[in-house]
C-alpha cells in the first residue's frame, strides 16, 4: 500500500463506498472512520466542525478537507493516480467527458431517481410514503440508465475504454438499483458483475460494511 495522510469518514452506504473504492484501486493506505448517516455521528460537535454539512463521505488529506463524493474521488485520482492504477485524465477533453458522465450519473441516476426511492421507501418514516413518486422515480431511472446501456454495448468502460471514476459511480448506482427491485438489462448486469469482481471493489466493500458490523 502506498502511504498517504488520507482519512475517510463514512461507511455503510452506496455513496461512502466510492472514495473507499478509489483508495483501494490506487493502493493507498488510509484511515477509515466508519460513521453512518442518521446515527447521530455526523451531528457531533467535533464532526460538525470538520463538515458543517453533516454529511458523509468526507475526506481529510493533510490540511485539505473535502466533502461531496465526486470532488473527493476526482481529487484522489488527480493527486495519487498512476497508469498502474487509475490514471488522471490524459487531457482536458478526457476529463470533460468523464465529468459529463459523472454529472449525468450523480444528477439523474443517484439524486433524481435512487435517492427518491430511499427517501420514500427505507426512510418513509421520516419523509412519508409516496407510491406515485416511487413509481415515477423507477421509470425515470430506467429511461436514463438506457443511455449508459447503449454506450456500453460497444465499450467495456464509460470513458476511452479505461476503468475510471465514472465506472465506480455507475456501478454503485446499478447495485443500488438492483437492491430497489429495478430490472437491469443483461448488458448492464454483465457490466455490473465485471466491476463487482474487481479486487479493489471486494476490498472496498469489506471496509464499507464495517459500519453495519459494528452496529450489530
Amino acid at each position: 500500500m502506498r502511504k498517504s495522510r488520507i482519512i475517510l469518514w463514512g461507511a455503510g452506504t452506496s455513496r461512502t463506498i466510492r472514495p473507499i473504492w478509489i483508495a483501494e484501486e490506487l493502493g493507498l493506505s488510509y484511515t477509515l472512520k466508519p460513521i453512518g448517516p442518521r446515527t447521530g455521528e455526523t451531528q457531533t460537535e467535533s464532526y460538525v466542525q470538520l463538515n458543517p454539512k453533516q454529511k458523509i463521505p468526507f475526506l481529510e488529506d493533510g490540511s485539505l478537507q473535502l466533502s461531496e463524493s465526486v470532488a473527493i474521488c476526482r481529487y484522489m485520482v488527480n493527486r495519487y493516480g498512476t497508469t498502474a492504477s487509475i490514471a488522471p485524465p490524459a487531457s482536458i477533453e478526457e476529463q470533460a467527458k468523464e465529468d459529463e458522465w459523472l454529472s449525468f450519473i450523480y444528477g439523474e441516476l443517484d439524486e433524481t431517481s435512487l435517492y427518491i426511492l430511499r427517501r420514500h421507501e427505507a426512510l418513509a418514516a421520516i419523509y412519508g410514503e409516496a407510491p406515485n413518486a416511487i413509481a415515477a422515480a423507477k421509470e425515470y431511472f430506467k429511461k436514463q440508465v438506457a443511455v449508459a446501456d447503449i454506450h456500453l454495448r460497444g465499450n467495456e468502460f464509460l470513458v476511452n475504454n479505461k476503468f475510471g471514476i465514472s465506472d465506480i459511480f455507475l456501478t454503485t448506482c446499478l447495485g443500488w438499483a438492483e437492491s430497489c427491485g429495478i430490472h437491469l438489462s443483461d448488458n448492464l448486469k454483465s457490466y455490473l458483475r465485471r466491476q463487482l469482481a474487481r479486487e479493489g471493489y471486494q476490498a472496498a466493500n469489506a471496509q464499507n460494511t464495517q459500519q453495519l458490523q459494528i452496529k450489530r
